[in-house]
């Protein structure tokens, strides 16, 4: 069991790296016949290609996800810990339609783009992506100020915006959620320019909104920056240890 559980949970032995890099084939694999199966007017011999290549998908993967059960040394918190639930994600939408589920066309689409998820699973193959996802932990606290004050503008942006335009495009400002969007384009400084200002008061405001967004977007990519910087000492401190 401990020699099984070194294969699957560590890459320092050859046989890990292996078992780590066949996986990640699969998974990219996996996404590009997602994608294929997009493609308009396949013949039925190409679609049930795929459909086979599915099924073997599942199958790997769903092995993968026993024998990690299996490896575990805390069964249930793995099974609720975030990579046990994106295994389970990545393998739930066939057995869904597999067992006879039945869903109106947009809830299928909808579970048919948790396959999408699969992409996920590359984060506990990847040092860059385990370094990312380390520095959101670090940054969270602050991530999740940034995201507060970037709302508290959003807000503010609409109702401003509102009283200046809605008097002169009232089809255009209806109302503060119709604000929202334009609130949303300025303040990321996307600008569409679906829906603009026409008034000097108007014009003024969104300048100054303008140069907040620059900010907003600056803000969080800043913090993301200072600690993947943190992330990194620890993770290079670690694999000294």
């Amino acid at each position: 069991m401990e020699k099984l559980r070194q294969i699957v949970e560590e890459t320092n032995t050859r046989s890990g790296l292996v078992f780590d890099l066949c996986i990640q084939v699969l998974i990219l694999s996996s996404i590009v016949i997602f994608s294929l199966e997009t493609l308009p007017s396949l013949a039925p011999t190409t679609i049930a290609i795929f459909v086979g290549m599915e099924m073997f998908f599942v199958t790997i993967f769903s092995l993968e996800y026993l024998v990690r059960i299996l490896v575990a040394k805390e069964k249930t918190k793995f099974i609720f810990s975030f990579w046990g639930v994106i295994d389970l994600l990545a393998i739930l939408p066939f057995y869904l339609f597999a067992y006879g589920m039945t869903f109106d066309l947009i809830m299928l689409r909808a579970f048919r783009l948790l396959r999408l998820v699969r992409l996920l699973k590359l984060g506990r193959y990847s040092k860059s992506l385990s370094r990312m996802a380390l520095a959101v932990k670090i940054a969270k606290e602050d991530l999740f100020l940034a995201l507060a004050a970037t709302s508290v503008m959003l807000l503010i942006a609409s109702f401003g915006i509102y009283q200046f335009e809605n008097p002169v495009q009232p089809e255009k400002f209806s109302s503060v959620f119709e604000s929202l969007w334009w609130a949303l384009a300025t303040l990321t400084t996307v600008g569409y320019g679906d829906i603009y200002p026409i008034t000097i008061g108007g014009k003024i405001f969104t300048g100054a909104i303008l140069m907040i967004g620059l900010g907003v977007v600056a803000l969080p990519a800043g913090i993301i920056a200072s600690s993947l910087t943190e992330a990194r000492k620890q993770q290079e401190k670690k694999s000294e240890e």
